[in-house]
């Protein structure tokens, strides 16, 4: 069993009273009885996916070496050599010198909404060879030739940031990049957008492509692989106390899980995420829990989660 927890600890969220007297006991217990691995920490040259995305993907068996992590296909299940990827309909808030992404949960997008602008945005989409079917308010699946050996940056890792050093510069991506463009221009007066400015709530004004590739063939993973996301938005608006007691909540469900199964099986492996570096735990020989751990690993719940974001 591995439980990979984004935004364990989040650069939004650095300061001393996110982490001050956070009672996380099953965390306690479980970093007493578990092996510290070597922290995996982003280089200067920030990958296109979070530490979180890559351990999943590690846990599926997929190769380390994948530009592109094909979560689109592996969220539907569905196989096959023509390249998949999520559309997100998002804010892009352009100032001064920058273009923001802002989170499209803030969107507040109603599924008729989504589907409107969809059905305006199909015969672009459809020039340009992508088969796009509506999944949810803020996914709509993709299909087509453009997105063959396109790698996308993941909506976690654009989001509140400049979208600049994100959008694919290759040669491959230029067809996305008139496209954006293309709806940026359709977008901008549409009815939706209109009745949206109206209730003075934000306008859709592009979209993110994300998780673009076709499956790998891998053996499906030998141990069960979850990936809780009750801290994710509450990190991403900064929101510290909101954080705080999702943290509580996962302390006392997922992770006492863990636990619980730990001393079961003697097995489990643990992995806290931020958004620049991973600390992964796990289940060492049974000697060395009796007689090294529990006597020298002293490291609390705070100190493991300020370690993902101190420089």
């Amino acid at each position: 069993m591995h439980l990979i927890i984004p935004y364990a600890a989040s650069h939004a969220l650095a300061g001393p009273e996110a982490l001050a007297d956070l009672q996380l006991p099953h965390l306690q217990t479980l970093l007493a009885v578990l092996q510290r691995q070597p922290v995996q920490q982003d280089s200067e040259d920030t990958p296109l996916h979070m530490p979180h995305e890559r351990l999943h993907a590690q846990a599926l068996g997929w190769n380390d070496g994948l530009a592109a992590l094909p979560w689109a296909a592996w969220q539907t299940a569905q196989t096959g050599t023509t390249p998949q990827a999520w559309m997100t309909p998002c804010h892009w808030q352009i100032g001064m010198d920058q273009v923001v992404m802002l989170d499209p949960a803030s969107l507040f997008l109603s599924d008729d909404e989504s589907q409107q602008l969809l059905q305006a945005m199909q015969p672009f989409l459809q020039e340009d060879g992508l088969q796009v079917t509506w999944h949810s308010a803020l996914k709509w699946h993709v299909q087509g030739a453009l997105l063959t050996d396109l790698a996308c940056a993941s909506l976690d890792r654009v989001i509140g940031q400049n979208i600049k050093r994100w959008i694919p510069e290759s040669p491959a991506a230029r067809p996305l990049q008139r496209l954006q463009s293309e709806m940026q221009m359709l977008l901008y007066n549409h009815p939706v957008n209109n009745a949206r400015d109206a209730r003075r709530q934000i306008s859709v004004n592009s979209f993110w492509l994300h998780g673009a590739g076709t499956l790998p063939t891998a053996a499906a993973p030998a141990r069960r692989v979850q990936l809780p996301e009750a801290l994710r938005h509450s990190a991403l608006r900064g929101d510290v106390q909101a954080w705080r007691q999702a943290w509580q909540g996962l302390d006392a469900t997922a992770v006492a899980d863990l636990l619980t199964h730990f001393k079961a099986t003697g097995q489990a492996t643990l992995s806290l995420c931020s958004e620049h570096a991973a600390q992964t735990y796990e289940a060492a020989p049974a000697a060395w829990h009796q007689r090294i751990t529990r006597l020298f690993n002293k490291t609390t719940p705070a100190a493991a989660l300020a370690a993902l974001i101190t420089p």
